[in-house]
């Protein structure tokens, strides 16, 4: 059924799309702890690239969340619904979690904080699978992409705080009190949960564990096709390959490139911020008037050419000496790929949000992203190893070519113009 076009301004100046502020923060301030801070922490502490490297892995229940989820659909919390209800229990816990890392020796107790981090990465992916529930019944079918345009950038903007604010604190302070800093975040999205209300559901949730389990991948496979699911599965794993790998080492390299903590702070946070927020207002507004497809095309020739401002950068080796003229190369690198990984992560996104079924949300949209987050964590894991034999430029070019596969995926799943395979919910 064909909807009212939506006029930008009045969308953008909505209370959903405020919410979306929100649950895009509380989302990716744990995420941004274990792939920036931590490894910053690590590296600083004498921690080798290859270890580092290897805590890739404890992103593995990002890629595993589709098993929980349906728990997550059937099950409602005795406080506050279904969706706030496990909001709210995951957002105490990572508050937790995330401030215990500070108690911790890197040198003496490095599998200790292996477990911790995974305990925070499974709570990350539990917070994950609710707030992309509630965000998809939030919104109507003409605002997903501006939706998830803010979302996703207010997910990379809360990453301003431990790959920026963390690390300018960690000059001046001990870990112990930076981590308990950055857990403090978390608190926005907890009195985010506290003021929203329950979504108005159009269908029915699960009546059973069975139908949880079982209906979200037999409506999917039969809405779709099976050589068509399998089409838009492996698009969801390629699209987001290269930029994946190309950031997994983005703090060790800038370490390794001759720039000091604070240095990184700071340019993160001036030549990240407004290219994050420009990119979420225009991205959106361009999403409602392009469509999703087109953003996925126009957005992901972006970010593969951001891929290559990396390359770039490492072409000049370590720098012997920091001055205006390098600090300006870092904040061209931190800014585009800020503008170009955002873009595309938002058209993504919203191209999943599209894809998933209204009775199924939670459990449908947690397979999709866990199917994004597998070149995180396992191909991630390789990174340190592949930096150690080939260098950073060889490495950066290497993910701008696997970035290629799933940008060809579009002529299939997401033409230009013509239909796509996707068949849209009606």
């Amino acid at each position: 059924m064909t909807q009212a076009p939506v006029h930008w301004r009045e969308a953008i100046l909505s209370r959903r799309m405020l919410i979306c502020i929100f649950t895009g923060f509380a989302s990716g301030l744990p995420l941004y702890l274990l792939i920036n801070l931590l490894p910053a922490w690590l590296r600083s502490e004498g921690v080798d690239l290859k270890a580092i490297g290897l805590f890739a892995l404890i992103g593995l229940p990002y890629t595993w969340k589709f098993l929980w989820s349906p728990l997550l659909d059937r099950f409602v919390p005795p406080l506050l619904g279904r969706r706030r209800g496990w909001m709210l229990l995951s957002q105490l816990a990572l508050l937790i979690s995330m401030a215990l890392f500070g108690l911790f020796n890197p040198a003496m107790q490095l599998q200790q904080i292996a477990a911790l981090a995974a305990v925070v990465a499974f709570f990350s992916a539990s917070q994950d699978i609710v707030l992309d529930a509630y965000r998809r019944e939030l919104l109507p079918e003409a605002e997903l992409g501006l939706g998830n345009s803010i979302h996703i950038n207010a997910y990379r903007l809360a990453g301003l705080v431990p790959g920026s604010l963390s690390l300018i604190l960690a000059d001046h302070t001990s870990w112990q009190n930076v981590f308990f800093i950055t857990a403090l975040f978390m608190l926005p999205g907890l009195s985010m949960t506290l003021l929203v209300s329950e979504p108005r559901l159009a269908t029915a949730p699960p009546k059973s564990l069975r139908e949880a389990v079982v209906e979200p991948f037999h409506e999917f496979i039969h809405r779709q096709g099976w050589q068509s699911a399998a089409t838009i599965l492996g698009f969801i794993f390629l699209y987001k390959l290269g930029d994946s790998m190309a950031t997994a080492l983005a703090t060790p390299f800038y370490l390794d490139m001759g720039f000091a903590k604070s240095e990184i702070g700071l340019v993160a946070k001036n030549a990240g911020l407004w290219p994050a927020v420009i990119g979420a207002l225009l991205g959106g507004v361009w999403m409602l008037k392009l469509g999703i497809n087109r953003a996925l095309w126009l957005f992901g020739v972006v970010q593969v050419l951001s891929i290559l401002g990396f390359a770039w950068l490492a072409s000049y080796g370590h720098f012997d000496h920091i001055g205006p003229t390098q600090l300006a190369q870092l904040a061209v690198v931190i800014g585009f790929e800020a503008l170009g990984v955002g873009l595309g992560t938002a058209a993504f996104v919203a191209f999943i949000a599209r894809t998933t079924h209204p009775a199924y949300t939670a459990t449908q949209f947690a397979l999709f992203t866990s199917l994004s987050a597998v070149p995180r964590t396992l191909a991630n894991a390789a990174t340190g190893y592949l930096v150690n034999d080939v260098g950073w430029m060889v490495f950066f070019l290497l993910c701008t070519l696997l970035a290629l596969p799933g940008m060809a995926l579009l002529l299939k799943v997401a033409p230009w113009n013509g239909d796509a395979i996707t068949q849209e919910v009606s």
